[in-house]
């Protein structure tokens, strides 16, 4: 038997090229007619010690929308919630505005917004108020308050259910895959938005048992995307190696299949709560979701819709916010969808950009000469 040489030790420059470079980063770097191209060593950098959080991370971080959507959102949460105080299950905090969106104080400057840009001046009511008195400020952000509740709480519940039904019926497969499927064909022909308004009119309680309703319709689309994934990583060889060293189905699914379908969770998830707002809203215009006294955005232009030719402010700051609130989830949705897809490139490291870009000025530079 022939001997094996004694291996370089570990941290020399044994095996390197001229200049210590590795040898197979400066191949990559050559076509084989001598020619530099975009290597895929110089994209990997861009993953080079890091772990796969850290890369989302690093991705997203790079997606200027993204990260300006969740600075605006995360303003207007904190706006919403320290302005007037929290107002749920009995819990009442108060909160820093003078006023209360259920208050009915004395009419001022006919019910116009104080708010004026030049000179800036907030005044006692910026949003103005309604024929009555209320303040629109205080009513606008408990609005907010409300549809950001239901916005979250089914995002949450339609995340669990698509995700475990989804992952249920790729992973068995037959009857069971057959079964679910055929249930979620069922909820999916049933047109959304007169469910909702029905659910929505029976359902007469806090809103938080309507957002928790509204989950139980909303996780179609979640179902079958997790159940194609689960159907593809089922055979991979990760999962065969569980099963030989006895795992469970049950672990098998949610402890090594599911993390790895994370991406496709987290995106479907930011998608299904952007919609899920403007469903809230359109079934509190038809005046089957939030009742009153409470308010939410949708009930809000419901209650004022006739008053928008001649006192429009009660019109336009609701509408404002429900379509900041769905484009800053859309756009942090798109960011991570970017983040977790394996062949975008936002977010390379300094090395990796100035080697692509010393590779293409060399490529462009031989190919003038």
């Amino acid at each position: 038997m022939s001997s094996i040489g004694p291996l370089p030790p570990v941290g020399t420059d044994a095996g390197l090229g001229p200049g210590g470079e590795d040898p197979r980063s400066a191949l990559s770097r050559v076509d084989p007619t001598g020619s530099p191209v975009e290597s895929t060593s110089i994209e990997l950098k861009e993953v080079e010690g890091l772990s796969l959080g850290r890369v989302v991370l690093r991705r997203f971080r790079h997606h200027r929308a993204a990260m300006i959507s969740l600075v605006v959102l995360f303003v207007v949460v904190i706006l919403s919630f320290s302005s007037i105080g929290l107002h749920v299950f009995g819990l009442n905090t108060a909160g820093w505005w003078r006023w209360t969106f259920d208050e009915v104080p004395s009419i001022v400057n006919g019910g116009q917004p104080t708010l004026t840009i030049v000179p800036f001046e907030i005044g006692s009511h910026p949003f103005g108020q309604d024929s009555v008195g209320h303040d629109m400020f205080a009513m606008v952000m408990r609005g907010i308050q409300q549809s950001l509740m239901i916005v979250f709480v089914t995002g949450i519940v339609s995340t669990f259910i698509g995700a475990v039904l989804g992952a249920v019926a790729g992973y068995f497969g037959g009857l069971t895959d057959s079964l679910l499927m055929r249930l979620t064909d069922m909820v999916i022909i049933v047109p959304l938005l007169l469910l909702a308004a029905i659910v929505g009119n029976a359902v007469n309680g806090p809103s938080v048992i309507l957002a928790s309703v509204l989950g139980l319709l909303v996780w179609t689309t979640l179902a079958r995307l997790v159940r194609g994934e689960v159907l593809a990583l089922r055979e991979r060889e990760f999962v065969d190696a569980a099963r030989v060293a006895g795992a469970s189905s049950a672990r098998i699914m949610f402890r090594h299949i599911l993390p790895n379908t994370v991406g496709v969770i987290v995106v479907s998830a930011t998608l299904t709560m952007s919609a899920t707002i403007l469903l809230e809203t359109a079934i509190s215009y038809l005046g089957f979701g939030v009742h009153a006294p409470d308010v939410s955005l949708g009930l809000l232009i419901s209650n004022y819709q006739t008053a928008f030719t001649t006192r429009p402010w009660l019109f336009w700051w609701p509408g404002i916010f429900i379509v900041i609130i769905a484009l800053t989830i859309n756009f942090i949705g798109d960011g991570l969808r970017d983040a977790f897809d394996p062949r975008q490139r936002r977010g390379l490291k300094r090395s990796a950009r100035l080697d692509k870009k010393k590779a293409e000025l060399a490529a462009a530079a031989q190919a003038g000469s």
